[in-house]
This record gives C-alpha cells, structure tokens and sequence, in this order.
C-alpha cells in the first residue's frame, strides 16, 4: 500500500478552491493511480479529528502551450475535491490561508 504522502502531492491554492473552504471543502493534486478510497484514508490519516464525506476525483487533461516558436503540451494530472462531514474538524493549513 502507498503511503500518504504518496497519495497526496501537494494542496491546491486557488481562488476557488478557498471558496470552499467555509463549508469544508478541500482541493488537493493527488497521484494519478489514486482513486477515491484511497484519497479519503490518506486525508483522514493526514488530518487529525477529519472524517471525509465525500470525494470527487477530476482527471486533468494535457493543454497545448506555446513559448515563442516551440510547441508542447503541459502535464495531465488528477485533482480531488474532498467533503469533510459537519462535525469533523477544519483542516488548520487552509484555514491560515484566509
């Protein structure tokens, strides 16, 4: 089994993944063989007093980019949007963020 730190690459910091934060919804960049069940355990094992209602996973396709003359496309990667339930605590990193 992965570890955590496998499983989640890093948070997502964006204008709109803070909107969700007030109502406990959380945006992380997460390995690409990850589904939802693993998405939920890491999160619960990476935040203490966290229980994960709900996870929406949203593959992320490659985009076509250019810098001056040269062509290419930049990565794909995987994006999960994690639903804490009610009585669960807020995740403290994001909180610092508002």
């Amino acid at each position: 089994m992965k570890s955590v730190a496998d499983i989640i690459v890093r948070p997502l910091i964006t204008e709109k993944s803070m909107d969700g934060v007030a109502n406990k919804v959380y945006t992380f960049e997460v390995a690409a063989d990850a589904t939802k069940a693993d998405v939920a355990l890491a999160v619960e094992k990476m935040f203490k007093k966290t229980k994960v209602a709900k996870v929406n996973i949203i593959n992320m396709k490659k985009k076509p980019k250019r810098y001056g003359v040269h062509f290419g496309y930049t990565s794909e990667w995987k994006k999960a949007v994690v639903t804490l339930t009610a009585e669960s605590d807020p995740i403290e990193f994001f909180e610092s963020m508002n």
